[in-house]
């Protein structure tokens, strides 16, 4: 069976010449399609001694309550969620685990395992679905009088100098119909990936600022072509703004921060 309502009726006889039936409840399992790991709104390096968000998503996998999610550390599990929703067809679920950062995570791999349980009287294991592993890259915290960065947004800024801005587009597909904005307007990006399914995509630009720029906002948007025959206007989303904080170069002798 692929469909989770599917209506079915058992019939038997009772001995007495009579044909009794019953409707008994169909439960379909299915195994998630991809399962995928990530930092939630944050990409590249971390800090020592901040929290982060991990987040697994696992796509197309019912009944979702009967699924168990475990982050690992390495070989170690961080923690182990399960789903409050009760829909019974293939649905896609994010699960969410804040974790702390010390030096000691620089190069730990993380990754995350979806178990789809079948239940005690079940003839087989439970199907297993396993994301990628990537490796963290942790710096130590920046000396004292600086202002790490938490999220995937830059740190303080000094006039004069060149930072990279960057906008993450997750889940998308086809990448090379998607145009990505930086605003307002900086440049206009399109990838030479050719990949069909759905991808992440990362897009860089690199500018210098000035005092001006101090108070500015800085978004991206992202606009999916449909083609000339399209039955609609092309899909568009926007990133959060945040304002950037330009101060003057530093007196001679101190080093300003360059990270993002």
């Amino acid at each position: 069976m692929t469909e989770g309502d599917t209506f079915s009726m058992c019939y038997y006889d009772n001995h007495n010449d009579d044909l009794c039936c019953t409707s008994p409840p169909v439960t379909v399992h299915k195994p998630p399609d991809n399962v995928s790991i990530s930092f939630r709104n944050h990409f590249g390096l971390l800090l020592e001694g901040h929290q982060y968000t991990l987040q697994c998503e696992v796509q197309k996998v019912a009944p979702v309550e009967n699924l168990t999610v475990t982050f690992y550390r390495g070989q170690t599990a961080l923690g182990q969620l399960q789903s409050n929703n009760t829909e019974k067809k293939p649905v896609t679920e994010i699960f969410t685990l804040s974790i702390n950062t010390s030096k000691e995570d620089d190069g730990v791999q993380y990754w995350c395992e979806a178990k789809l349980e079948l239940g005690l009287k079940r003839p087989q294991r439970p199907p297993v679905g396993m994301s990628e592993k990537f490796k963290a890259t942790v710096n130590s915290t920046p000396a004292s009088g600086t202002t790490p960065s938490t999220s995937s947004t830059p740190t303080l800024s000094f006039k004069g100098h060149q930072y990279t801005l960057q906008c993450g587009v997750h889940n998308v597909a086809p990448v090379e119909n998607l145009t990505d904005l930086l605003q307002t307007t900086l440049a206009q990006l399109q990838s030479n990936n050719t990949e069909k399914k759905p991808v992440t995509e990362i897009f860089t630009l690199n500018i210098n600022t000035r005092k001006e720029d101090d108070g500015v906002q800085y978004w991206c948007e992202a606009k999916l072509e449909l083609g000339p025959e399209g039955p609609q206007r092309p899909l568009v989303v926007t990133s959060e703004k945040f304002s950037a904080t330009v101060n003057s170069t530093p007196a001679h002798g101190t080093t300003p921060s360059t990270s993002s």
